[in-house]
């Protein structure tokens, strides 16, 4: 008897729900082998605090393993020794489920991963599927990825949420964001604890390699805490963390005039984390000579052009600003009367990279050089030319 249409599709969707259940009890048992799960979300600092969790942990004798997204991807083993993942597609939530198997049969104590998703739907099945952590993170809450979260600030804190565990603890970095998701903490019988960046001191950060937020210490800090880490122990394990290639490092330029400071903060694009990371950098690094604002910006994104010429001549005021793009004359003249004693530089995104480097070049010894916009493409190509003027003195 021929088999029919109908049999064969039942015949398919027996097999399929079969292997289903097979990769679920497989999933299960991954994470049962994994006795500490931390699961890290937010707009911004994300990749840092996963990388200082884990160093944290593993300060503390805790075997952990770690997983980034940040600027490059990365797997962070119990030596915390980076490996680069290769991808042979796009980036895919599924990822997840694939290292939680890998990171099982390491027998960690602790895995801390780093949310990969954007989009409000996976960023729970990211965490209420895949990682169903004990301890859940949320950095801060940032205008960015409207379109994905949006459109309000309040709907990308509802969407950070989805990553709140179910009778766990969750720290967050931002006191603003209690009011909007500590009715979901409740509802998941979820303690909710905000961490206090004002216990981080200078003298805490003295001794890290790069430029650290004291925001993102408190978050992992408590973390650490949380995992029965004591605090002195975690604090000096994180000093020796490697930096994720996106965090920030002041660099010493001489282009003729005496050495300059030179801050990339371009893999900060929304205007709130800028300004941020400006007023960090501005009070750490006071310097005598002029204040330089560089702003790479992209065609396609001009409303956040708007938004980032705003912060500069409204915000920051300096001394001097050097804007590139593609028809970016008339958006600095509607705004550069906010602060009539910046000089301003228009490049045309045509220009070659000398254009740039000349204006460079014309800054006073003991100034600062803040960089800012869209990194990719020309912007790599500036930072990375950029390296050549390094001063070893």
């Amino acid at each position: 008897m021929p088999l029919t249409p109908i049999y064969i599709l039942g015949a398919l969707t027996l097999i399929l729900l079969t292997a289903g259940a097979i990769e679920f009890w497989k999933h299960q048992r991954s994470l049962a082998a994994i006795p500490l799960r931390i699961h890290v979300n937010g707009t911004r600092g994300k990749s840092s605090v996963t990388r200082l969790i884990a160093a944290g942990l593993r300060a503390g004798g805790l075997r952990t393993f770690a997983k980034t997204t940040g600027t490059a991807p990365r797997v962070i083993d119990a030596e915390g020794n980076d490996r680069i993942i290769h991808r042979l597609r796009s980036a895919s939530i599924g990822e997840q489920v694939r290292l939680m198997r890998f990171f099982a049969q390491e027998k960690p104590d602790a895995v801390v991963m780093e949310c990969m998703a954007v989009q409000p739907q996976y960023q729970w099945i990211s965490e209420q599927q895949m990682v169903q952590s004990h301890i859940g993170v949320i950095t801060n809450a940032r205008p960015d990825h409207l379109e994905e979260m949006g459109p309000t600030l309040d709907n990308v804190r509802l969407s950070l949420a989805n990553t709140i565990p179910f009778n766990g603890k969750m720290i967050i970095g931002e006191n603003d964001m209690v009011e909007t998701i500590a009715p979901v903490a409740n509802f998941r019988n979820t303690a909710l604890t905000t961490a206090d960046e004002s216990t981080v001191t200078n003298e805490d950060l003295r001794d890290f390699t790069y430029l650290e937020h004291p925001q993102n210490v408190a978050v992992a800090l408590d973390v650490c805490v949380e995992a029965g880490v004591d605090r002195k122990t975690a604090l000096e394990g994180m000093k020796n963390v490697k930096p994720d290639l996106g965090a920030l490092i002041v660099h010493k330029l001489d282009f003729g005039n005496g050495p300059i400071l030179f801050v990339n903060s371009m893999a900060a694009n929304d205007p709130v984390s800028t300004l941020q990371i400006w007023n960090f950098v501005e009070r750490r690094y006071p310097v005598e000579g002029k204040t330089c604002i560089y702003l790479n910006s992209r065609e396609d994104r001009r409303s956040r052009t708007r938004q980032l010429l705003q912060l500069i001549y409204e915000d920051i005021k300096p001394d001097r600003s050097i804007v590139r793009g593609q028809k970016v004359d008339s958006m600095v003249k509607h705004v550069e009367y906010h602060s009539p004693q910046t000089k301003s530089d228009i490049l045309d995104d045509n220009d070659p990279m000398d254009s740039t480097i000349e204006l460079f070049k014309q800054l006073s010894n003991d100034s600062l050089l803040f960089a800012m916009g869209n990194q990719v493409g020309f912007g790599q190509d500036l930072i990375d030319k950029l390296m050549e003027f390094k001063f070893n003195g």
